[in-house]
């Protein structure tokens, strides 16, 4: 390595003629002295405007105006190579100016200089004309005309000029050449790393810079950084970093050598003459920020490959990033908090760095700068995914409440990364629920409104992760954030559209938020996406499912099926099979309608009678209050699940007032509590409500006292089916099904009641849907499991599974169940085998 000298370019020498001055108000005159015939007066014409346009910007406006630039051209190919010396020696200095530049563009002037850069030409004509190459190489489109014509191998011979200028101007002009991609093959051709290693040892700093900038363009091609380690330059490049003298070199060998470290052969190499060792110290007893950034870069690009994190590891290069997250530079922060995150791919480094990098990492989420605070949220989301133990780290590192805040971040990535950190902890159920408490479903309704596809993707697989607990989806709901969840199932990615269908499966776990959902238009779309090979996806069809599971009502109108795990509650209702598009209503919606001539809507509510009547609700609590002493007084909120906290404070207070009163004082506030409580529950019932069917209540006591106790699910599947019938008709000759009028007696009720809307307790005449509805409900009360299967022409049948007899001398035999259809028509109680003559008969005809 040669001595480094501060040293200015040495001028250009002295022209062989005599001055010729030249003031502003003459210029004119010696531009028009560039159109004499005679050489003598064009080079002392040259001379003069050199000297004018060396004086600034101005002056070379001033020529440009004069048209000299047009006149310099034509010149450059005279024939007196004095003449032509001096005419691009004018050219050349006055390239820097903008106006000038875009004229010797439109002149097409890269031909003609390239031609100067022949071996036998004068070196100032090589010092200008590369000069203004430069100068114009600046622009995309003359980098393209210099290297299309041919320019670049002469640059890279001149790169061995003995003159110092010369090599500077071609090694500048090379360095923007190859900024653009395609020249890097054409320079390795032409074995320009010789010539640059070589330029790294001259006197003159700025020739050492640009061969460095110029390395490290070319060294992000592969080929390249194997030549460049063939001819020894990464020995070249570690003697820059471990000199002094040349620190100011330091940031661009660094930077070649972060190219380099890309190669898992070229970092074993480096690995094994312990130049890595000697890197990574250097990075850490550097207090540069450029040298710690672009350190850490260069690690980032190593550990994108497998091979190259294995080296890394084998150097304990956790040791150095985690140092530099201390350092009190932003940039090298982000750096840092990036190479971490690329080191995660390696296990190892994962535990390494989760041990003591998080703490520093979660300090860093308060940060001001929304880039540092994006980089170590994405560090701290790799560091935990898959990693129990970093999960524990960081939480016990406080970071649940940061990652929560950061979910409002104005950075995209931040928000993005934080839904998957706090994806990664809830994991563990501790976490989770610590989670939970900190608003995470409300946090996370605005991010799922983002335009941007990583942060629905990852906000959605988030709800995914906390929408198991009921809390939660509540909080979700309350949020508005089933809305733009729902909107994420139209989205046209395939990552957002899958995860989006995760969340709704979770989500649609308890009845409310899956009727929401629906109601949203979740069903719908499902739908179609499910009708669509491209757009299916693994979830899409268990998040219809699940969607329809807990939205019987809309299942058995849309599917015509409920199977056995199907248990149907109350508030249930069967409108009949629904057109595809048609908006399904709900109960409340169907009972506000008209009466028509439609089929009745049958509806199922069995709740006790007591929650139906506030008044004895009011006298109860009245009597408890007032009659029994404060000493023995003792109520619990589970006495009375149907009463809302604001009537058990009123009750309390009227506790409290009574305290001391004798028993008549009491007596004479009963009237008094009991119009408050009731006021109280009439106002929080005063939303609608299905009314109350006490027949169907007393059917499913009375089938609870007679049915349940039987000892086999076949006699318990009979006495059902033979229970049904009694109460809905009673069984009905085959060839007579057509006089059996339920059709008016349905009618009849619809008109009693004024409403479409029926109770099924009330129908005493009911054919095969009413009867199959009704043997369901009764089943899924008492226990036995069937199915309810909605056919055509009115018709419906249950379906159950039971297992016969053991065949005679094989005891213990376990044979598998079979299915049948429940007769609930003609012979309650006889059971069909499902695919049998008799059963098809049952549905069809």
């Amino acid at each position: 390595m040669g001595k480094k000298v501060k040293k200015e370019v040495e001028p250009p020498p002295k022209d062989v003629f005599d001055p010729l001055l030249v003031e502003s108000k003459t210029a004119a005159t010696v531009v028009l002295m560039l159109s004499s015939p005679e050489e003598e007066v064009l080079a002392k014409a040259c001379d003069a405007l050199y000297k004018f346009a060396s004086k600034g910007d101005e002056n070379k406006a001033t020529l440009l105006g004069l048209g000299a630039v047009e006149h310099l051209y034509k010149l450059i190919s005279n024939e007196d190579p004095i003449v032509r010396r001096n005419a691009i020696r004018v050219l050349g200095i006055m390239a820097s100016n903008h106006d000038v530049k875009k004229l010797l563009r439109e002149l097409d002037v890269t031909n003609s200089l390239i031609s100067q850069l022949a071996p036998e030409e004068d070196v100032v004509i090589h010092e200008f004309a590369t000069l203004c190459l430069a100068h114009m190489a600046v622009e995309y489109t003359t980098k393209i005309q210099i290297f299309e014509q041919g320019g670049l191998e002469p640059l890279v011979r001149l790169l061995g000029s003995p003159d110092p200028d010369v090599k500077k101007n071609s090694l500048e002009c090379i360095c923007l050449l190859v900024q653009d991609f395609q020249s890097h093959a054409a320079v390795r051709a032409l074995n320009v790393i010789p010539s640059l290693l070589e330029l790294l040892k001259s006197e003159y700093p700025v020739i050492q810079l640009l061969a460095l900038k110029t390395l490290e363009e070319i060294s992000k091609d592969g080929e390249t950084r194997i030549i460049l380690g063939e001819n020894k330059g990464l020995d070249c490049l570690l003697q820059i970093l471990e000199t002094n003298e040349f620190s100011d070199l330091h940031v661009e060998a660094l930077a070649v050598l972060g190219n380099c470290l890309e190669d898992a052969h070229t970092l074993q190499l480096i690995q094994q003459t312990g130049g890595l060792k000697k890197l990574l110290s250097f990075v850490g007893d550097s207090t540069v920020p450029d040298i710690q950034k672009n350190a850490a870069k260069a690690i980032t690009r190593a550990a994108y490959d497998s091979e190259n994190r294995k080296i890394l590891k084998e150097e304990e290069v956790e040791k150095c990033l985690i140092n530099l997250l201390e350092i009190n530079n932003d940039g090298v922060k982000v750096a840092a908090s990036e190479a971490i995150s690329a080191m995660c791919e390696n296990s190892a480094s994962k535990r390494a760095l989760g041990l003591q990098g998080i703490p520093q990492l979660v300090q860093l989420l308060s940060s001001d700068n929304e880039e540092v605070k994006e980089a170590a949220v994405t560090a701290l989301a790799n560091l935990t995914a898959a990693s129990p133990s970093n999960a524990r780290a960081a939480a016990e590192a406080e970071v649940i409440e940061p990652l929560v805040n950061t979910l409002n971040a104005q950075r995209d990535g931040a928000i993005a990364n934080a839904a998957a950190a706090l994806t990664n902890l809830a994991t563990q159920e501790p976490f989770r629920v610590n989670i939970q408490s900190h608003g995470i479903m409300r946090a996370l309704a605005e991010p799922l409104r983002s335009t941007n596809s990583q942060v629905q993707s990852k906000a959605a697989v988030a709800v995914a992760a906390f929408g198991c607990d009921a809390d939660a989806r509540t909080e979700l709901r309350n949020a508005g954030g089933l809305g733009p969840l729902v909107e994420l199932l139209r989205s046209k990615n395939k990552e957002v559209r899958r995860n989006a269908c995760l969340a709704v499966m979770v989500c649609a776990s308890d009845e409310l938020t899956a009727v929401e959902l629906c109601r949203l238009g979740a069903l719908d779309i499902l739908e179609e996406i499910n009708l669509s090979i491209v757009r299916k996806n693994n979830y899409s069809e268990a998040a219809l499912e699940k969607l329809l599971d807990n939205s019987l009502s809309q299942k058995y109108s849309r599917m015509g099926y409920l199977s056995p795990s199907n248990i149907i509650t109350d508030g249930f209702y069967d409108c009949g099979q629904i057109k595809p598009g048609v908006k399904f209503l709900s109960l409340e919606e169907l009972s506000m309608q008209e009466l028509t001539d439609n089929r009745a809507i049958i509806f199922i509510n069995a709740k006790p009678k007591e929650e139906y009547s506030p008044a004895v609700l009011a006298v109860e609590l009245t009597w408890w209050a007032c009659l029994l002493a404060p000493n023995r007084f003792i109520i619990k909120r589970k006495d009375f699940p149907y009463l809302s906290p604001k009537i058990i404070h009123i009750f309390f207070f009227y506790v409290r007032k009574g305290k001391g009163k004798k028993e008549d004082e009491k007596m004479k506030e009963v009237a008094q509590i009991i119009s408050k409580v009731q006021d109280e529950i009439n106002l929080e019932h005063s939303h609608w409500l299905p009314p109350p069917d006490f027949i169907l209540l007393d059917y499913i006591n009375d089938a609870s006292k007679t049915i349940l106790p039987l000892t086999t699910t076949r006699g318990q599947v009979v006495a059902l089916a033979q229970f049904v019938a009694d109460k809905m008709g009673g069984p009905t000759e085959r060839d007579k099904l057509h006089d059996f009028s339920w059709e008016l007696h349905v009618s009849e009720i619809e008109f009693e009641l004024k409403s479409n809307v029926v109770p099924i307790g009330k129908v005493k005449k009911g054919t095969f849907y009413h009867r199959a509805l009704l043997f369901k409900v009764i089943a899924d009360r008492i226990g036995i499991r069937c199915s309810l299967v909605r056919g055509e022409y009115n018709r419906a049948w249950n379906e159950v599974e039971l297992v016969d007899d053991s065949p005679q001398g094989i005891a213990g035999l376990l044979l598998p169940p079979k299915k049948y259809i429940v007769d609930l028509m003609f012979e309650p109680g006889f059971l069909i085998k499902q695919g049998s003559a008799e059963a098809d008969q049952y549905k069809h005809i």
